[in-house]
């Protein structure tokens, strides 16, 4: 805080300028300040500053300091500027709009050195400032656009660029307006460490509540039995959730076994760089080998796997991807798991809301855990979910989990809520566990079977419509909700072209795929359609948008023919391209028609 002082007025009175963000444009308050054994004038005695208009309400509290022999009184805060011709708001009068008026008494005798008498009021007035700002609520119920308007601003823009865009990323959704209320409500100032019923504070008897019930629907909206699977909702991510499965259930240095990145598996199943630098924690803390997929066509390759399995021996086999296309084998696995002796996880993260709406295969029938995301298909809030086996075990290998005679019974739930919880994370967000439970309400219904239904035709129409125009497809096509487009027959990177795309304000990312030689390459993007379905888009829009995606390639072509695939020149090309602004402006006139969940347009 940043001051000065001088004289004001015959009775000696002190005006102390502090800085503080009451506003950015002039933070300015004045305090006044009074001169040892002089009269403090009161509300009804004098008037105050006359460069100060008083609110209607006068808030008092008075703080003794012994220590200082300062005494503080607030007096009122005022909401507008009286200048000296009588006009508000006239920034010459150095006052700021809702100024604050106090009086701070000295009992100290020695005044021929004003200023650290007042350097001793700093700290009362920034205490005071804090106190006013409670009291008054004009820190505690300001709006966000009035508290801050920089983030504000920033969110605006934000929501802007998601209103006239098109989101084609796998990954994400648009949420409804009740998760928002619930992720940005008073849940939030609750500490809730520990399990439901079983807290390390008090005062948790809702949040229980909640949690309970987020419990209840997510084994209901994926048709489970509580006898026979349980849930934990706290993770903060699928990556969190993936990493405390393996720290309950293995040793520093265990083994597990995923699907390749390049393959479309995700980084917190295990993964290694080229020059074999380990990028993901599942890597570095475990010993992590990958299985592939068959570079000619796409699909896994069962035998290789079962293969690599058997001599690997993983405590953990990992089923599920992050760009993977097709259907997953999980019966499969489930011998696989059982010849090599392997606890068999599935990380549904990107297809849960197709597997919950019955509009993919389930993996819960073979597999001991599964977790997901709660966002992405789920339409939910960004968090992570792990489901875990309970009861018997089954009595033979490679039978259905559900075929079971109680000689043995797993033990997955102590330690995964352990490693949740005090292992890895602390106090869970209860305001994403309450909007968690909204969205698995929603699951539940027809609606969302409905919505989940019209995401994979829009992937099938989207596919073909690329088909049709030539361009290749990893696999030749999708089972889900995503496809893979391997831009190397038309000499394009995947980098370059997510970067014309953004530019054009269509969103996509960039995926690596394999070639023939067993190459990385960042060749392809991934192209998702739950977003886009949530605004309410059809199969024809969806065609729609393939012609946008292809009037990039063309751009993208171009630029590249006179300015070459380096990053660097290629987007100096792109700033002077005509052709991208006439991209953008359609693209955003389409995306415009439709509405967008939770946000008021």
């Amino acid at each position: 805080m940043v001051y000065h002082g001088h004289q004001y007025g015959p009775d000696k009175y002190y005006i102390i300028t502090a800085t503080c963000k009451v506003d950015p444009k002039q933070p300015s308050v004045y305090i006044k300040c009074a001169a040892a054994n002089s009269t403090l004038p009161g509300p009804s005695t004098r008037s105050p500053d006359p460069r100060l208009r008083k609110s209607s309400s006068v808030m008092d509290f008075t703080q003794s300091q012994q220590s200082n022999s300062l005494s503080l009184g607030f007096l009122s805060h005022s909401s507008a500027v009286t200048a000296s011709n009588g006009s508000k708001n006239d920034r010459s009068s150095k006052i700021v709009d809702d100024s604050i008026a106090f009086q701070i008494e000295s009992r100290i005798q020695d005044l021929a050195n004003p200023r650290p008498h007042l350097q001793r009021v700093v700290g009362l007035l920034q205490m005071s400032l804090n106190c006013e700002g409670m009291l008054s609520g004009r820190g505690g119920n300001q709006s966000l656009q009035v508290a801050d308007s920089d983030v504000f601003e920033i969110m605006e823009k934000e929501k802007m660029r998601q209103y006239k865009g098109i989101e084609l990323i796998a990954s994400e959704n648009f949420v409804c307006k009740a998760v928002m209320e619930a992720l940005g409500s008073h849940l939030t100032n609750k500490y809730s460490e520990g399990m439901p019923r079983s807290r390390y504070y008090g005062g948790n008897q809702y949040i229980d509540e909640i949690e309970i019930l987020c419990c209840e629907r997510a084994l209901a909206a994926f048709g489970l039995d509580s006898e026979s699977w349980g849930v934990n909702v706290q993770p903060y991510s699928c990556t969190s959730a993936n990493f405390a499965v393996y720290t309950g259930l293995l040793l520093p240095g265990d083994r597990i076994m995923g699907l390749d990145t390049p393959s479309g598996g995700n980084t917190s199943h295990g993964c290694y760089l080229p020059n074999g630098r380990k990028v993901s924690g599942a890597s570095i803390f475990f010993e992590s080998l990958s299985y592939k997929v068959n570079p000619q066509t796409g699909y896994i390759d069962y035998d290789k796997l079962e293969e690599k399995a058997v001599d690997f021996r993983p405590k953990i086999l990992i089923c599920g991807g992050s760009s993977y296309p097709r259907e997953w084998d999980y019966a499969r696995f489930r011998q696989i798991a059982d010849k090599c002796g392997a606890v068999l996880l599935c990380d549904m993260a990107q297809i849960s809301g197709l597997i919950a709406a019955k509009e993919c295969i389930s993996p819960f029938e073979y597999c001991d855990i599964v977790t997901s995301t709660t966002h992405k298909s789920l339409r939910g809030p960004r968090g992570g979910i792990i489901f875990y086996r309970k009861g018997p075990k089954p009595r033979k290998r490679g039978m259905p989990l559900n075929q079971v005679d109680g000689s043995d019974r797993y033990d997955f739930e102590e330690k995964i809520n352990f490693a949740v919880f005090p292992a890895l994370q602390g106090g869970p967000h209860n305001n994403h566990i309450a909007a968690l439970a909204i969205a698995l309400k929603q699951v539940a219904t027809p609606e969302y079977k409905a919505y989940m239904q019209q995401v994979k035709k829009n992937a099938q129409a989207i596919a073909s419509a690329l088909l049709r125009r030539n361009c290749r497809l990893v696999t030749g096509g999708t089972d889900n909700h995503l496809l893979l487009w391997d831009l190397r027959n038309l000499g394009l990177t995947g980098k370059n072209f997510e970067k014309v795309c953004e530019l054009g304000h269509i969103t996509l990312n960039k995926v690596t795929i394999f070639d023939d030689n067993g190459n990385l390459t960042p060749g392809g993007v991934r192209i998702g359609t739950p977003a886009m379905t949530s605004r309410g888009c059809l199969e024809a829009d969806f065609e729609t948008m393939a012609d946008f995606l292809l009037r990039a390639v063309q751009i993208a072509s171009s630029v590249q023919r006179e300015h070459g695939k380096v990053p660097k020149p290629f987007l100096k090309g792109l700033e002077s391209s005509k052709e991208i602004v006439e991209l953008r402006t359609r693209v955003e006139s389409f995306a415009s028609q439709f509405a967008m969940p939770g946000f008021d347009m």
